[in-house]
């Protein structure tokens, strides 16, 4: 582990400030998850169909093959929308949290805690950004799932909310969090640790890293991003293979009960399912994110400085 380097200093914490971290997060989100819905739409029909989709390839064959190529893009509206709230959310909270717990601590103690402040302002500001996400989650995976259940998101968003409720809307909660909490607490640690760890390494070759250019920097973004999301994959696959069966799951005694049994029928290697095409969208999507949040911050000037 690299010793505790000073941490960058942030520009002071405005209203304004926040909305352009929010907005350079929603575009981060919505933009990648948009780029990878026919990822998504296969892994989804892995682990609700696993007897028929064997595999990522055979996943894409089966359905050009059976629905069309457009199938590979069911669920992108729910998807934009639902992921650009969550961004916004989630990576603008999160330097709001980051910020507030360091000072919190004070300037030595942040440094020196400084992981466990990254791993507690993420699952703060992920709690607050999966309020928005869920909703828009629901109907998505009830569009992939089952193309004949709406004709669009928003017919299939009002079927659910008359049909059952604001349950209906809210039933993937428990799982969503407990996919994307310990996923955004790795994601940003993760990156966090390994963007401040290939610095420390440039920096002791003679390549501060107040001396990089904003590509190099964005380089340094993108890399540390692959290896984040890889990460933050593993860890929430279990969660995020509950979340793709819950909505097809009768919660008449209680969303914990169907999750337990999700789980007893899956079994531990059932939880698993799609794991390798998660990683790469995952990993792939993750990287994106913090190359275009970088990217707009630097535009934006709103860049920590030394």
């Amino acid at each position: 582990m690299p010793e505790p380097a000073a941490q960058p200093q942030s520009p002071p914490l405005t209203f304004n400030l926040f909305l352009k971290y929010g907005m350079a997060g929603a575009l981060g989100c919505s933009i990648t998850h948009s780029a990878v819905v026919p990822l998504d739409v296969v892994k989804t029909r892995l682990q609700t169909n696993p007897a028929k989709y064997t595999g990522m390839v055979s996943g894409f064959s089966t359905i050009i093959k059976e629905e069309g190529a457009m199938m590979l893009l069911q669920g992108l509206a729910p998807t934009a929308i639902g992921y650009a709230l969550q961004g916004f959310f989630k990576f603008g909270f999160y330097e709001v949290f980051k910020k507030k717990y360091g000072e919190f601590v004070g300037p030595e103690a942040a440094v020196t805690y400084r992981i466990p402040i990254w791993l507690a302002a993420s699952a703060t500001a992920e709690t607050i950004a999966d309020l928005a996400l869920c909703p828009n989650e629901a109907t998505r995976i009830r569009l992939v799932s089952d193309p004949s259940f709406a004709k669009s998101p928003a017919e299939a968003f009002t079927k659910i909310l008359k049909n059952e409720g604001l349950v209906g809307l809210y039933k993937g909660l428990p799982p969503i969090l407990l996919k994307q909490v310990p996923y955004t607490m790795a994601k940003f640690a993760v990156f966090e640790y390994t963007a401040e760890s290939v610095y420390k390494v440039l920096a002791s070759r003679g390549t501060p890293r107040e001396s990089m250019t904003d590509g190099q920097k964005l380089t340094v973004s993108l890399g540390s991003g692959i290896v984040s999301g890889v990460v933050a994959a593993i860890v929430s696959q279990p969660a995020d293979t509950i979340l793709s069966k819950i909505n097809q799951e009768k919660t008449d005694g209680g969303v914990a009960k169907a999750i337990g049994n999700i789980v007893r029928r899956l079994g531990f290697s059932g939880l698993f399912l799609g794991v390798g095409t998660r990683c790469f969208m995952v990993g792939t999507l993750t990287a994106g994110q913090f190359f275009i949040y970088d990217g707009l911050k630097q535009a934006l000037g709103i860049t920590a400085k030394k």
